[in-house]
């Protein structure tokens, strides 16, 4: 017997949940069902076929549901395939900015050789033609991270480890813009060795 509640032919269990217990958060079951449903489709059929129809429907529960979560399904996908990205590729303080990025970049290739970057090059890939996942991929991953690398390097900067005339977004971009492009071109592995010699090349010759 299907564990589906109909609501005048449209709404689910979860709005049974939220009806009984209004101004409640609304329920998790749900949730994650349409995180988990979202996360299956894609992997099954491509970003292109997916619908929220479809996602509402595997879930088990209404479309209504799922738009008063998500906008759209760029969004649904970029939290159900990010839901359980470890924090560990966040950044120490060490006291060295060098060393925090250097520490960082490790961590965050060793994440890339698993199921993450497996995530990212199909993110990445469908981001090429359909501009609701860049334009989601870009704020809900790209953003976040580029802040993260932004407030280290200022950071060194304040301490005087980094000159002060450099551009931090280009900097940026030089220290992360190789593991992408190594991510997705697959020319070469993403190892602690490459990270660490990465580091090196691009923040030498930038101390203040």
């Amino acid at each position: 017997m299907s564990s589906k509640i109909s609501v005048k032919g449209e709404e689910s269990f979860d709005a049974v949940c939220e009806a009984k217990h209004p101004g409640r958060p609304r329920c998790p079951v749900a949730h994650q069902n349409i995180l988990k449903a979202a996360r299956e489709l894609v992997e099954e059929g491509g970003f292109d076929c997916l619908t929220i129809e479809g996602i509402a429907a595997r879930a088990g529960v209404g479309k209504t549901t799922v738009y008063r979560r998500w906008p759209n399904k760029a969004s649904i996908v970029m939290d159900a395939f990010f839901e359980e990205v470890s924090s560990r590729t966040s950044f120490p303080d060490t006291g060295s900015a060098r060393e925090d990025i250097r520490l960082q970049m490790r961590q965050f290739v060793a994440e890339l050789n698993g199921p993450l970057g497996c995530k990212i090059s199909l993110l990445l890939a469908n981001g090429q033609f359909d501009e609701e996942m860049a334009e989601a991929f870009r704020a809900r991953w790209i953003e976040p991270r580029r802040s993260e690398a932004q407030l280290v390097i200022k950071r060194g900067i304040e301490r005087g480890e980094i000159r002060r005339e450099v551009d931090v977004d280009v900097l940026v971009d030089a220290l992360y813009g190789p593991v992408y492009f190594r991510l997705l071109g697959e020319h070469a592995p993403l190892t602690e060795t490459f990270a660490d010699t990465l580091v090196e090349i691009v923040m030498s010759g930038l101390e203040g």
